[in-house]
């Protein structure tokens, strides 16, 4: 018997603990770690963030869901892992043994690389986490009875790009909606060399799709931005050329601001060290989702390594999509099953890329196959079913998550849905 613990319980942890126990059956121990005592659909934020969507409808708790698979929880933060002797420290003292563990923390929020930035201390907004999205609300509804300029994007080293856009245009939904986009200027500021770049280097004619909604919108958009600096009201911008020199100084009066931070390695991770971590404190893995030198610990999800599609005038990471991660867990689990059969991991993720993005009343889907180019399949629809359909898959989901079911949810329904068969 082998107890397996999983370090996360979000949208890459939670169904790697139900895969791994419809996978591995119950002769085995499974326990999920994770700081909060709630799942909650990250995908959703952007609506929160506006009040389309509350804490109530995307969350829900996670030990009576676990507790049904005959999976442990321990509602507690990871303080240190201790690799070489196969276990975890707990907030508590608590220690926790593995024979394997699977790393599924999601990222750190690296607010604090520029000046000014975040929700915490800081001046702007943010979407990443349940919690920002309600504070970014409750500024919003302040916002609304006094509106005037937003700035909203992803600053450098940024490697989740949808989501700016996604709110960005979701806002724009909302003010003309409450009839006061009129005095409401808008200015996308993002690290990528040019619009639907999205860390991938583009999809299909993302770029041109893309420039041209912002423009229907009359939002402005400033690429190869570096933000400097936030102060309360003003924004400071680089711009960059192609060769990474600064062309123009922007500063940005705002309102209201959002920006989605660049991302770490969360602290007890990061802490373990270069065999474990890159330095930005993100897992190395090989092929078969494990670390190097510890061969018993696996990772999924953003948490990961993966490095940058290509070099940009400014830092721009790779994103990790929802297909991505799913395709992560299943390889994850078989790989540990394959071990623990006394047999040599041999599952390699399918590291594509799918995502749903909402523009408030229609919406665009991009497939890259495989994630990074030259790709065998670049492909881009728009229209008010991408809306839909992410807003029926919010619902599916959460579902799915409730019921403990692994299905593999993209594969199975979204390139159905897609029109596309499989992705290999």
């Amino acid at each position: 018997m082998a107890h397996i613990v999983i370090l996360g319980a979000s949208t890459g942890g939670l169904p790697a603990a139900y895969d791994a126990r419809d996978t591995l059956g119950r002769e085995h121990d499974i326990t999920v770690v994770n700081l909060s005592d709630h799942f909650s659909f990250v995908p959703s934020n952007p609506w929160v963030g506006v009040g389309w969507r509350t804490r109530e409808d995307i969350s829900f708790p996670l030990e009576p869901y676990l507790s049904k698979k005959g999976i442990k929880f321990i509602a507690q933060k990871c303080t240190e892992i201790k690799p070489d002797e196969n276990r975890l420290v707990l907030t508590d003292g608590e220690t926790v043994q593995y024979d394997y563990l699977v790393i599924a923390t999601g990222p750190k929020l690296a607010f604090d690389e520029v000046e000014g930035a975040g929700p915490e201390g800081g001046y702007t907004q943010s979407i990443c986490t349940v919690d920002h999205a309600e504070k970014a609300y409750e500024k919003w509804k302040a916002f609304i009875n006094e509106p005037g300029p937003i700035v909203v994007g992803a600053v450098q080293g940024a490697s989740c790009f949808g989501p700016a856009y996604e709110y960005a245009f979701i806002m724009d939904t909302e003010l003309r909606r409450r009839r006061i986009r009129d005095r409401v200027p808008m200015t996308f500021v993002t690290s990528e060399p040019y619009i639907g770049h999205l860390g991938l280097g583009g999809v299909g004619d993302s770029k041109g799709m893309l420039e041209s909604e912002l423009r229907n919108v009359h939002i402005k958009w400033i690429c190869n931005a570096k933000v400097t600096r936030v102060e309360e009201g003003m924004m400071y911008v680089a711009e960059h050329d192609q060769d990474g020199a600064v062309v123009k100084e922007h500063e940005l009066p705002f309102n209201y601001s959002m920006l989605l931070p660049a991302f770490k390695g969360v602290d007890a991770v990061a802490a373990v060290g270069e065999d474990l971590v890159n330095p930005r404190g993100l897992v190395k893995v090989n092929d078969y989702q494990q670390n190097p030198k510890w061969k018993n610990i696996y990772a999924v999800g953003v948490c990961i390594a993966i490095p940058p599609v290509e070099v940009t005038p400014v830092a721009t990471g790779t994103p990790k999509t929802g297909y991505m991660i799913e395709s992560m867990v299943t390889a994850t689990v078989k790989n540990i099953q394959n071990e623990l059969a006394g047999k040599e991991p041999d599952q390699k993720a399918t590291w594509n890329a799918i995502c749903l993005a909402d523009l408030g009343e229609t919406g665009v889907a991009f497939v890259a196959m495989p994630q990074i180019p030259p790709r065998n399949v670049s492909w881009m629809k728009k229209g008010k079913w991408v809306h839909m359909a992410k807003v029926a898959f919010e619902k599916y989901f959460i579902s799915r998550m409730k019921k403990g079911s692994s299905d593999p949810l993209f594969e199975k329904y979204i390139l159905k849905a897609l029109g596309i068969q499989k992705l290999k």
